[in-house]
């Protein structure tokens, strides 16, 4: 199987209801998945995130306050036979952000972290299924058993 490299970000949103993931759909897609894309030559991670999320959501991509998250490999979500191999990184949302559907992306959701994910009711990509939900999960203040984690 071919590979594909990409950068995503996992843009968390808090307010009174919890934490929240923010996904996207593709046009033409019907899965939801990180936002982010592959990379071009000689960009960094950063470089990397700043101009796909400006150019899908019209959102600035702040590189200081996002947190490794980590590298995942799962089977691509819209292109047959291919594997994504996604460095991810995890980044608090701005109070008041409203990120806007851009360039390829023709939805926007946020997911409550807390629960569980109807795949039939939100279908999702094999990288949130596989690998990030539950690395998000593990590592949400609301969900974790010591303060402050």
């Amino acid at each position: 199987m071919s590979r594909i490299r990409v950068a995503a970000l996992a843009l968390i949103r808090r307010d009174e209801a919890g934490e929240a993931l923010l996904l996207v759909r593709k046009r033409g897609s019907l899965r939801f998945m990180l936002p982010g894309g592959k990379f071009e030559a000689g960009e960094t991670d950063a470089a990397c995130l700043a101009r796909e999320v400006q150019e899908e959501l019209a959102i600035a991509f702040e590189p200081r306050t996002a947190a490794w998250l980590g590298r995942f490999e799962a089977e691509a979500a819209n292109e047959p036979g291919h594997i994504v191999e996604a460095i991810v990184y995890r980044q608090e949302a701005a109070p008041g952000l409203i990120p806007v559907c851009a360039a390829e992306i023709e939805e926007i959701r946020w997911l409550p972290l807390a629960g569980t994910t109807d795949d039939a009711a939100l279908p999702l990509a094999p990288l949130l299924t596989g690998h990030v939900l539950a690395r998000l999960r593990a590592a949400s203040p609301i969900r974790s058993a010591s303060p402050g984690a």
